[in-house]
């Protein structure tokens, strides 16, 4: 039965999406640079809070560090915000308005969705929520923020922010709004109703399963086990340090960031060595089951205020010891099994650890890593051999394969040219209608429009073209349909029919 809470939660549900229904109406009809002044001023208003919010995500989460966060957030306020200039969403996707239909005769007119609904993990409550609400309003729709429980006063905090800024420079009411009383039953009504076209989850595997049984399209982006591979030709100083600095950042929660490396090995004592030199400790087998049991409960449920902690609050609290400046902690491991945590996505500075006689045995451990939880969305190859680098891209079920550089910061578009952000898609591995790295070209739809370049006398000349041997000084027909059905017959009755 339902509490009051949750029936509370509920009807605000309700309320929110029937008036977002109607703010996305004025939403859509607004002119591409209305919407980017928008995008521009929330922008700047967060940027200008960048490290007070930082800090106030780390203390309400407990996970994670400020100074990985204050950067994140920047990122999203400059990087994503770049990268938005100059894009066309709403109207002609091609820029040019008045349309010249002298060119190609047919271009595409981006139409917003309607309503999105978004929820946003506890370890990025943040960047996620100003990077989706920028991308919401750049494409024209309406968001709503189903608010994490475990981060409920920094999200409202980031969001009053941004729709001040938003409804300054025209923004209409309730463009941007939040489910303010939190239930698993609120964001179950609010996700199924009516009025919502698209539901945009990050980091919330929890929710994955009610949000797909909603029946509306869903883009999901999560972590799973991306692996790490570094093959003999790599660079192995250089790999070991961006490896080691992707999975420190901020605590390893970063979505994209590697859970475990395999090693080629005829290198393994120089990766060895360059982990040991850059700030990692290999534990023993009794270090590393001591670590299991502070990472996840018995029945295999994580200790959340574990998610995000430094190497050495860990060690600390499975009993060991680590030298000072230690930054990532790995558990050596010879096979993937079902039943060992290793295999799991380890949100925390933690690795797994695999030697493999030569690339092709690395990349079939890869495969096995990919497919034990089977929404693993990246896996980062540090080589200089482009035949091994094709061969990991045919054949990997991933939706973004990095080569030489850390997975967190590759991934999200900050080492790479891939397109900025802090939603990954799970898509390949069917969490989720798409693999992108989700921009607001995500958030359209594309309707075609195209222009009569030919009269229907092109259907005389088709029909001249289909009709059959000795007949072409048949008379035409005068009317155009009976022309076209001739023509579909003539077609039709010289296709082979199957079987």
């Amino acid at each position: 039965m339902l509490g009051d809470k949750d029936l509370i939660s509920v009807q605000q549900a309700r309320i929110l999406a029937e008036n977002a229904s109607e703010v996305r109406k004025r939403l859509a009809v607004l002119p591409q640079e209305a919407l980017d002044a928008m995008v521009e001023a929330m922008a700047d208003a967060v940027e200008s809070q960048a490290q007070s919010l930082a800090v106030m995500s780390r203390e309400e989460s407990g996970c994670g560090a400020w100074q990985d966060k204050l950067l994140k957030n920047l990122f999203v306020c400059r990087r994503v915000r770049q990268s938005l200039r100059g894009m066309c969403c709403v109207g002609r996707l091609d820029g040019c308005d008045p349309p010249d239909t002298a060119a190609a005769g047919v271009y595409e007119v981006g139409v917003p969705l309607g309503v999105i609904v978004a929820l946003c993990p506890a370890f990025g409550p943040v960047s996620t929520t100003v990077y989706k609400a920028l991308l919401a309003i750049k494409s024209g729709n309406a968001i709503i923020f189903s608010l994490h429980p475990r981060t409920i006063d920094t999200m409202r905090r980031v969001l009053d922010i941004m729709i001040a800024a938003g409804q300054a420079h025209g923004m209409p009411e309730g463009a941007i709004s939040y489910l303010d009383v939190v239930s698993r039953s609120g964001t179950e009504e609010l996700m199924r109703h009516r009025e919502v076209s698209l539901i945009l989850i990050t980091g919330v595997l929890g929710m994955f399963e009610a949000a797909r049984t909603c029946g509306k399209p869903l883009i999901y982006g999560g972590t799973g086990n991306g692996p790490a591979f570094i093959e003999r030709s790599a660079d192995i100083p250089r790999a070991v340090c961006d490896i080691i600095a992707s999975k420190s950042f901020d605590n390893g929660l970063a979505p994209s960031a590697e859970q475990c490396v395999i090693v080629d090995g005829c290198v393994e004592g120089q990766v060895r060595k360059a982990f040991q030199d850059h700030g990692a400790h290999f534990m023993t087998a009794a270090e590393a089951a001591a670590l299991c049991n502070v990472l996840y409960y018995p029945d295999g449920r994580r200790h959340r205020d574990m998610m995000g902690q430094p190497a050495a609050l860990l060690a600390q609290k499975a009993g060991f010891a680590i030298p000072a400046g230690a930054k990532v902690l790995v558990a050596e491991r010879k096979y993937v099994t079902r039943d060992d945590p290793y295999t799991r996505e380890l949100l925390s500075p933690v690795l797994a650890y695999y030697v493999e006689p030569d690339w092709l045995h690395a990349c079939e451990k890869c495969i096995e890593l990919l497919l034990q939880e089977r929404h693993a969305q990246t896996l980062t190859i540090h080589s200089r051999d482009e035949n091994v680098i094709r061969q990991f891209a045919l054949k990997k079920p991933v939706a973004r394969l990095l080569v030489n550089t850390g997975a967190a910061f590759g991934g999200m578009g900050l080492t790479t040219n891939i397109t900025p952000a802090m939603t990954q898609g799970s898509g390949i591995a069917g969490y989720g209608i798409t693999s992108d790295n989700i921009s607001p070209m995500n958030l359209i739809y594309r309707r075609i429009v195209g222009y009569g370049v030919r009269t229907l006398a092109h259907i005389e000349e088709l029909a001249a073209q289909a009709a059959p041997e000795g007949a072409q000084g048949a008379p035409v027909p005068e009317d155009a349909f009976e022309l076209l059905r001739r023509v579909l017959r003539d077609a039709l009755a010289r296709t082979p029919q199957a079987g």
